[in-house]
């Protein structure tokens, strides 16, 4: 709104009187009182601006939109009372001229088509509205029903030099601002005395995501599995479903898998479909994260066709130790303002059950040259390599370097082992003097369901006389 110029008024009084005594006549001229039109009526300074949609054009609906400009409550952006702003008037009144759209000042200020997204509001210099350090919120807010996500910037008054005053608009979700643009922060200026020629720019704030896209969320990404459950040794199927919710192609989608622990991806088994057409799939592996890249586009979101991925993993025994989360997210590229948009992640529990391995036990020992033939290793005793030993299930178990085994995995119950002989060249079954049982080649273990149990076969060189051997074990 051009303001008037600051033209000085002047005002002086003249006076004369006359003595009746003497009758002598005095004149005079009073002091002058000069004041500017600017210093007596503040003006206003109107910062705004105009909603567009993520590629800069026109919304095709502005009905139920709302610009409003609101305190700072706090340094996260969120948002107090909004602004008292002074009120105004359409032209060819008497009272505070307001300009077009927002002729009354209104805070907030609804939007309807005739203005094509234009907005604006008028701020008081004598109420300190312009003063350095005032921070405010301009936030937009779409209709209930909409799509469209609520934007929020925050413009903050940097600098006053006489009548030009800086600003700096900053994004609070740290999308660009612009359209056309990829900036969060842009800066500029409002000149007081001609404040109709300086806008803000301002792309409408409509996506939480990306400010591009227009959307509160462009793109839907679903996770599930085949079944609720599983247990080691299964093969589950996973299934991915992505669509585009956006009024444009989304190219280039690319989903990111996490398998939860103990949980493999099957080679090759990956499969894609679109509108029911195969689609090629390229999977890359690191670790236990997969990354799709389906060489197909996103159709948009008027055609409702979903993409369909679905592949194998095989459940092992560590997925026990783990909580069957599996995650997974998707981005892709808009090709009207070529931004990334993604969500994500989104997640599947499958519960894993025991199975088999909750009845199971571990099985632990040695077997060593028992130089006292007290059926336990003492320091001085060494442990014997390769030995074998039998299970009663067939099982056959070697011992290390140090003579010690262990064998996880076992069913639960009554178990038998034995130690061949003929694996341990030289040496032949230690004899106990203290338990009779333990004078056989065979142990008996009884092993509770999750247990651990531990069965020790004690040697003895053979090149010796057994009798000669136990002598000199009791001296």
């Amino acid at each position: 709104m051009a303001q008037p110029a600051a033209t000085p008024i002047r005002n002086t009084a003249t006076f004369t009187y006359t003595d009746i005594a003497s009758g002598a006549v005095f004149q005079g001229v009073s002091a002058q009182l000069q004041v500017s039109a600017a210093a007596a009526i503040p003006p206003l300074i109107d910062p705004f601006g105009s909603l567009t949609s993520c590629d800069g054009g026109l919304l095709a609906d502005y009905t139920g939109f709302s610009v409003g400009l609101y305190e700072l409550l706090n340094s996260t952006g969120d948002i107090g009372l909004p602004v008292s702003l002074t009120a105004t008037v359409p032209p060819k009144t008497k009272q505070a001229v307001g300009i077009s759209p927002n002729f009354y000042n209104s805070n907030p200020f609804v939007l309807v088509n005739s203005d094509q997204g234009r907005f604006n509001f008028l701020l008081d210099v004598g109420r300190g509205q312009v003063d350095v350090g005032r921070e405010y919120i301009l936030a937009v807010k779409p209709p209930a029903n909409s799509a469209l996500a609520e934007r929020r910037v925050r413009i903050t008054i940097t600098a006053r030099n006489g009548n030009v005053a800086s600003y700096t608009a900053t994004s609070l979700d740290g999308e660009p601002i612009s359209a056309t643009s990829e900036a969060t922060s842009v800066n500029g200026v409002i000149n007081i005395s001609n404040a109709e020629t300086v806008g803000l720019s301002l792309a409408v704030a409509v996506n939480n995501i990306n400010i591009a896209t227009c959307e509160a969320q462009a793109i839907q990404l679903l996770k599930t599995g085949d079944r609720a459950a599983a247990e080691p040794g299964d093969i589950v199927v996973y299934r991915l479903n992505a669509k585009n919710l956006s009024t444009t192609v989304i190219n280039n989608p690319e989903i990111r898998d996490d398998l939860p622990l103990g949980f493999q991806y099957v080679d090759g088994s990956v499969r894609a479909e679109l509108g029911g057409n195969a689609v090629n799939v390229t999977v890359e592996r690191n670790g236990r994260s997969l990354t799709f890249r389906p060489n197909v586009a996103l159709p948009i979101a008027a055609d409702n066709i979903p993409l369909n991925i679905v592949y194998a993993a095989q459940v092992t025994n560590d997925a026990i130790r783990g909580n069957g989360i599996n995650r997974a997210s998707i981005s892709g590229t808009r090709t009207d303002n070529r931004r990334i948009v993604r969500t994500g992640p989104v997640s599947h529990l499958m519960r894993i059950r025991p199975g088999i391995l909750s009845d199971c036990g571990t099985l632990v020992g040695r077997v060593f040259v028992d130089k006292n033939f007290d059926g336990e290793q003492q320091p001085g005793e060494p442990g014997v390599p390769n030995a074998v030993i039998y299970m009663d299930d067939g099982n056959r178990i070697v011992t290390d370097a140090n003579g010690l085994y262990s064998l996880s995995n076992v069913l639960s119950g009554s178990r038998t082992l034995a130690i061949d002989l003929t694996s341990v060249s030289g040496y032949t079954l230690a004899p106990n003097l203290y338990f009779i049982e333990r004078n056989s080649q065979s142990r008996l273990v009884r092993l509770a369901p999750g247990g651990l149990g531990r069965v020790n076969f004690a040697v003895t060189p053979t090149a010796r006389g057994i009798s000669d051997t136990i002598q000199e074990g009791t001296k």
